[in-house]
């Protein structure tokens, strides 16, 4: 068999065409319901539903890693050279005859190539969403445009991580970059969604004291190191390192290569100086997730116990419930030994946690400092001789 180039850029403008196809349908849809509304209120239903099917393609782009079809079409952007793989089906059934279960299939590479058809089309939602805002009177608009401006860029950034991830064949950070990054894109939108929500009548900032902002951040900053630790664990397929629960292979404490495991610049399941990476190394990376787990979630309670006193239970609620569906979900994929929907499962909480923590910042503003100031001293009065 003659080896496939990495690279094939033939097919670019088809799959360029098929995402403009794609993307009109949401974009009708917007535009017929909302035919005699606002051009804001238009905006605020695009950026919303382009929010909606960002989220089911950070899904599909696991569901895509899950079922080991990332290299369903090995080269990029297309299939063999061709839009879809209809046009590849001799060369997808001769290396799937070569290599039956091996990681182009058919199936597979269906399932690939419906993952870069659905990111064309939302590239092209966003892309409207930028030029949309840009065109719209600034003195009307409820959204600084250089915010949907900054998501078209990262949307760019992501296809090219997701290219990456084709031609580096899964190279465990560029897929968890790939993945943080698409949660990064769901962290823009929805900014500009409350942005737009908020414009349209909805609730004002809800004032917070500066600990209690202090600590918001600080719990999203542990939910996205989370994430990575997560995005690690699965791209290393070092879910099943630990099979029992609290304990990891009957030890509080197995053995562990702490320095193999998280060396970050090496190819699937090798070390950077190309040797298979041990199993110690796998629990490593597991069992680092599971501890830091613990804190993530400590975090998110107390977090939701100070949003429910406030003014935010809404946000709580929903904080608390995510929190405990990544506990289930993540339980599950270790005692049931990994199972597709847990896993689908516990990266759709992840990315609702980025979703719903960015919407609490965005609800909330630090008070503003209270400066006493003295009243001035009285004149010295005159006293008369």
């Amino acid at each position: 068999m003659d080896t496939q180039a990495l690279y094939d850029l033939s097919p670019t403008l088809r799959l360029m065409l098929l995402g403009v196809t794609i993307a009109l349908g949401p974009l009708a849809w917007v535009w017929l319901r909302n035919r005699r509304a606002s051009a804001n209120r238009r905006l605020a239903a695009l950026t919303l539903l382009t929010l909606f099917l960002t989220f089911d393609l950070v899904l599909f782009g696991a569901f895509t890693r899950l079922t080991d079809s990332g290299l369903g079409c090995p080269d990029w952007p297309g299939c063999y050279g061709s839009a879809s793989p209809v046009g590849a089906q001799a060369e997808i059934s001769a290396a799937q005859a070569q290599m039956p279960t091996g990681p182009v299939t058919h199936r597979k590479a269906w399932i690939e190539m419906i993952h870069r058809y659905l990111a064309t089309g939302v590239g092209v939602l966003i892309l409207t969403l930028a030029a949309a805002t840009w065109l719209q009177p600034r003195k009307d608009s409820r959204v600084n445009p250089w915010w949907p401006t900054l998501t078209l860029v990262w949307v760019c950034i992501q296809g090219a991580f997701g290219a990456l991830t084709v031609t580096m064949k899964l190279f465990p950070l560029i897929v968890t970059l790939h993945l943080l990054g698409g949660l990064l894109l769901l962290s823009l939108l929805c900014v500009q969604a409350v942005a737009y929500a908020r414009g349209e009548g909805g609730a004002p900032h809800v004032a917070v004291s500066r600990g209690v902002r202090a600590g918001m951040y600080g719990t999203f900053a542990l939910v996205w190191l989370q994430v990575a630790l997560g995005g690690w664990v699965s791209t290393n397929y070092a879910v099943l390192a630990c099979n029992t629960f609290p304990t990891c292979q009957g030890s509080w404490w197995p053995q562990m290569d702490f320095g193999q495991g998280f060396q970050l610049w090496r190819e699937l399941g090798l070390t950077g100086q190309g040797e298979h990476i041990t199993f110690a190394a796998l629990t490593a990376i597991h069992y680092v997730h599971r501890l830091a787990a613990y804190v993530v979630l400590a975090a998110l309670g107390a977090l939701a116990l100070v949003l429910w006193r406030g003014a935010l239970a809404r946000q709580a609620r929903w904080v608390a419930l995510l929190a405990a569906w990544q506990l289930v979900s993540g339980l599950s994929n270790v005692v049931l030994g990994w199972p597709l929907v847990a896993a689908l499962a516990h990266t759709g909480g992840a990315a609702a946690l980025v979703v719903v923590l960015t919407w609490v910042l965005c609800a909330s503003r630090a008070q503003a400092r209270v400066v006493s100031v003295s009243a001035p001293a009285a004149p010295p009065r005159e006293v008369s001789a």
